[in-house]
């Protein structure tokens, strides 16, 4: 029994020695690496890169050399690029998850930093047909934060609509894809159901209370005092001042709750849900190693045991979804709210104040430093 229960003990040494083995591992930080200096004579732009993960100011405003289209790609002079929520984590490596889905461990395994863009194709591969230079276009790849980039042709990438402003149609590919597919998608929104938007004035609510309303629901929206009338602007049918109340005492019962915030317990919310209700998680808090994938954890644990559907959800960077908000667009049913607009060399500041949480809006980065 005295062995037995040794190396049982000595087992649980060496488990827990190499949980604390893996979590250092994940978690450790490398020294900055400096951005690849351009080969003489090559042909340059200036690109936010980052060599370690931390903070905004471990962005570098560096040049490097100018990407060359492969066949079948395009290359894009950016003029107006978005900040999202998905850039400053993967900044920052955290949570430690997204080390683990690509983001690199010690280091960034692409120092390249945005995704969101809208521009002009400059140049085309061999081979491509759907694009010419000249074109106005919109979509999502890596390495946004730059003056060029390169996309395959049938990639993330649609025309701008002849009304819309290429500031406007860089704000669109990850917030209003994310609402799109969360309304359509996980939410299966039907006209004439009531649906809430808990979080209504940020990036994604914004996108989110034009598409329910253009899909025909009812739409009620939660933010601050002052986007209150931002938000009716939007076309939503009652907004829900948080500094003043609570939805969940509002007396409302809900189809479907599109939550950005994550601020009130799952269970909490079935107090405003309809017995056949759907609430989609699509933003929230947690810590440095989960974060905000913990909801959708415990959404898949407790959906069996009630009646409502808590749906875990990830947005799909896709061509199609993202020709659909373009027609949207075109016809004046959803307009790109912006809140504030930095340089390229201001890309630290814009991250800093997209962390803060409080934008109204998308916060865009201009490449011609008007």
């Amino acid at each position: 029994m005295k062995l037995r229960y040794k190396i049982a003990g000595g087992a649980s040494v060496v488990l827990a020695l190499a949980i604390l083995g893996f979590g250092w591992y994940v978690s450790h930080d490398a020294d900055c690496v400096p951005a690849v200096k351009p080969e003489p004579g090559s042909e340059t732009m200036l690109a936010i890169r980052y060599g370690c993960f931390g903070g905004p100011e471990v962005l570098e405003l560096a040049e490097v050399t100018k990407p060359v289209p492969a066949d079948h790609e395009i290359r894009v002079r950016i003029v107006a690029a978005a900040v999202n929520p998905l850039d400053w984590h993967f900044m920052r490596g955290t949570p430690y998850i997204v080390r683990l889905m690509g983001g690199g461990i010690g280091t960034p395994a692409d120092t390249r930093m945005g995704v969101d863009y809208a521009g002009v194709v400059e140049s085309v591969g061999d081979g491509v047909t759907r694009f010419q230079p000249g074109d106005r276009v919109f979509g999502g790849g890596s390495g946004a934060f730059a003056e060029y980039l390169t996309s395959d042709e049938n990639g993330a990438v649609v025309p701008v609509p002849g009304n819309v402003s290429l500031e406007q149609a860089a704000t669109v590919s990850i917030a209003g894809l994310t609402a799109l597919q969360a309304l359509r998608d996980a939410g299966h929104l039907q006209p004439g159901q009531k649906v809430l938007i808990n979080g209504a004035s940020g990036g994604v609510g914004t996108f989110a209370v034009q598409i329910a309303k253009a899909m025909g629901a009812e739409v009620h929206g939660v933010c601050s005092t002052r986007n209150v009338d931002r938000v009716y602007a939007l076309g939503a049918d009652r907004v829900i001042d948080y500094r003043k109340e609570s939805y969940l005492d509002s007396g409302e019962k809900y189809d479907l709750i599109i939550d950005n915030v994550g601020n009130h317990s799952l269970l909490a919310n079935r107090k405003v849900m309809n017995d056949s209700a759907t609430l989609v998680i699509v933003g929230g808090r947690g810590g440095d190693w989960l974060g905000p994938l913990i909801r959708p954890l415990a959404a898949s644990v407790l959906s069996p045991f009630v009646e409502q559907e808590f749906a875990p959800f990830l947005a799909r960077m896709n061509r199609d979804d993202l020709s659909i908000l373009a027609d949207m667009m075109a016809a004046g049913n959803v307009t790109p709210v912006i809140d504030r607009r930095y340089t390229l060399a201001e890309v630290p500041d814009a991250i800093r104040y997209s962390e803060d949480g409080h934008a109204r809006g998308k916060i865009i980065i201009r490449m011609d430093g008007s």
